[in-house]
């Protein structure tokens, strides 16, 4: 696939040569009535950046995006795209002046007109026009499907007919609005991994609005979780995902259990027995346990035994770390992984996600352990 050209209109800035980022924005404040929806938000994209703004409904992560479109005047803050200031209080440029593309939720394709003249939409007549779109179009991988209309296309190629539109015109950057929540869950990871792979190409910078936390994840290079209209913590994935800032955002970002203790600085006391903290505890805390650092061994004398290619869990064997004993509730099997619910015997019900074999089965009396160091937080209440 070949990238949209790179035609500009006479004087515009080459955005491989300008200075600073694609997208700064600066105390972004947006009010609707009594408080604020939107409230001092800083985001910074730099070029050929995939950002996503996550959050859950009503955090003010759209609104954020319609101030950076032009779609919306911030009450204070500044919005800056391509070295530009394009928005403050009482100054905002509209949204076609801005540089930016939006694909939106529904796609907002016009029915009445062609995959070509979708495209073409909002871009200057002259000579390159066809070119453009054509380019844009081989871009998205739609090549030849320009004189279809949008009732003939599937959700998917809808989608990237929606994608080329806002690549036609060369923007500094490109926004989502939650574009792949209208695709069953099959499709959807196919057309985002496709989305993906075209703005890379392109060398495109992308902000992604989103509440789905596995799509901020996999797609972005970075992941500004937003909370009650604040950016309450900005990191690349992995940071996000190993080191939360808070127990909230913990729980909003990927699958996590939460296990009360003591801190005793650089241990935990917990009923699994004491566990290493990553960044130190002192007093009562809950750490934080995902699914796949909880390991689970057969208890000596367990009647389960493994079949051909199985062990016999996820334990260390001899000289293992000490934890607790439970016994296996459940087990969903998913073929990459499975899930194991086990039930302490205290009571406690904790989620262990184990490698595709094991000779772990329901009824089994196991030994819990933790593998690596946890993140501690402090205990409420």
């Amino acid at each position: 696939m070949t990238a949209v050209p790179a035609t500009r209109a006479s004087g515009a800035e080459d955005p491989t040569t300008a200075a600073g980022p694609a997208l700064r924005c600066a105390g972004l404040t947006k009010s609707f009535g009594a408080g604020p929806v939107v409230d001092g938000v800083d985001l910074v994209a730099e070029r050929g950046d995939f950002v996503a703004l996550l959050g859950p409904s009503g955090c003010g992560k759209t609104t954020t995006l319609r101030m950076i479109a032009g779609l919306e005047e911030p009450d204070a803050g500044t919005v800056e795209v391509d070295g530009r200031l394009v928005a403050r209080p009482g100054r905002a440029e509209p949204p076609e002046r801005r540089r930016v593309g939006m694909v939106f939720q529904d796609y907002a394709l016009f029915p009445h007109l062609s995959v070509a003249k979708n495209v073409a939409f909002g871009l200057p007549r002259g000579r390159d026009r066809a070119d453009r779109v054509a380019a844009a179009l081989e871009t998205v991988g739609l090549a030849g499907l320009g004189e279809r209309m949008p009732h003939e296309l599937s959700g998917g190629q809808q989608q990237r007919v929606a994608l080329a539109r806002a690549l036609a015109p060369e923007p500094a950057i490109v926004l989502l609005d939650e574009p792949f929540s209208n695709l069953d869950a099959e499709l959807r990871a196919q057309v985002r991994a496709e989305v993906r792979q075209i703005l890379g190409d392109a060398g495109a910078t992308a902000i992604l609005v989103t509440h789905d936390q596995e799509e901020a994840l996999s797609l972005a290079d970075r992941i500004a979780v937003m909370w009650d209209g604040r950016v309450v913590q900005d990191a690349n994935p992995e940071e996000l995902y190993h080191r939360p800032v808070s127990r909230a955002v913990a729980a909003f970002v990927g699958d996590a259990q939460f296990l009360p203790g003591d801190g005793l600085g650089r241990r935990v006391a917990t009923e699994l027995g004491e566990l290493p903290a990553s960044g130190g505890a002192t007093g009562p805390v809950e750490v934080m346990l995902r699914p796949e650092s909880v390991r689970l061994a057969l208890a000596p004398g367990a009647p389960s035994a493994p079949g051909p290619g199985e062990d016999a869990g996820e334990g260390d064997g001899p000289g293992r770390p000490a934890g607790a004993s439970g016994t296996v509730v459940t087990r969903a099997f998913y073929g990459h992984d499975q899930l194991v619910t086990v039930r302490l015997d205290s009571g406690r019900v904790l989620r262990a996600r184990l490698g595709t074999y094991g000779g772990i089965r329901p009824g089994d009396q196991v030994t819990v352990s933790v593998r690596g160091a946890v993140l501690a937080f402090p205990r409420m209440g």
